[in-house]
């Protein structure tokens, strides 16, 4: 149930749409003559878009985030295993047209594999099933067979959770699978802008995980200057708004640890 009510939420609050949606209500008022509405709206639309356009909210939104959880720089001798997000390949393109459709967040399969080569007795976890409101008939995680062997990850080693939907379920059913123990050491491997809300996830169902973030959006202070892009804006905005909002509702439905988890202190 909550799966579907946030899928229809950010239908409408996702900001290109919701752009859409104040232009076509901004519209139809001036077709049947409400005129001050109609202009009042249009004119919100207009300057939300020259916003978006020249000031980089999205990127300071995604610089916040991408920080929290620094790069990983001294690695532990021993790993128990490693586990890696879905969301970096699009599976009902690969199962249409026969090769793996391989997205922008590609850096989770290669850090994965790049660990696996370190730790060669660690399990690889692949967690991914569908988060697609209105096809679940394919699951990610099942397409990534040939991916796995081009990157030369063996079946032996590779365990894979196909039913989860979103970070939650994520954490939930990959905990079902392997029921680990605090004292073991699992890399926990995704978009750096997602980690926050992973960790606070992964560590409010029972994980002891070491953050291992990677696709990076954001250079650094440089990409805070104002511009003029229309496209790039709404899409940082978009990915921004989206993870700050999960960050916000996981907490207060109990499904995470803090509105913005951070690194533990040990570390």
């Amino acid at each position: 149930m909550i799966f579907t009510l946030s899928k229809m939420f950010w239908i409408i609050a996702n900001p290109g749409n919701l752009l859409v949606i104040i232009l076509t209500l901004g519209l139809l008022s001036l077709i049947f003559r409400w005129r001050r509405l109609g202009v009042g709206l249009i004119g919100i639309a207009v300057i939300a878009s020259l916003v978006i356009t020249t000031v980089p909210l999205g990127k300071y939104l995604l610089f916040q985030l991408e920080n929290r959880f620094p790069p990983v720089r001294s690695l532990p001798v021993k790993a128990d295993g490693i586990i890696v997000l879905g969301g970096f390949s699009n599976q009902f393109i690969t199962k249409a047209r026969g090769q793996v459709a391989l997205g922008g967040a590609v850096e989770r399969l290669f850090e994965a594999a790049v660990l696996a080569r370190r730790y060669p007795e660690a399990k690889v976890l692949f967690t991914g099933g569908s988060g697609d409101l209105f096809r679940q008939e394919i699951k990610e995680s099942e397409t990534l067979g040939p991916a796995f062997k081009v990157l030369g990850l063996k079946n032996d080693r590779i365990l894979l959770e196909s039913n989860s939907r979103n970070t939650y379920e994520n954490a939930v059913f990959t905990h079902n699978i392997i029921k680990p123990t605090m004292d073991q050491t699992w890399f926990l491997v995704t978009s750096a802008f997602h980690m926050p809300r992973s960790v606070g996830t992964f560590k409010k169902n029972g994980w002891n995980v070491i953050p291992y973030p990677v696709d990076y959006n954001i250079e650094g202070t440089k990409d805070l200057e104002l511009g003029f892009d229309f496209i790039g804006g709404l899409s940082s905005l978009n990915k921004g708004m989206h993870e700050w909002i999960g960050l916000i509702a996981y907490k207060l439905l109990g499904r995470s640890d803090s509105y913005f988890p951070s690194p533990d202190k040990r570390k």
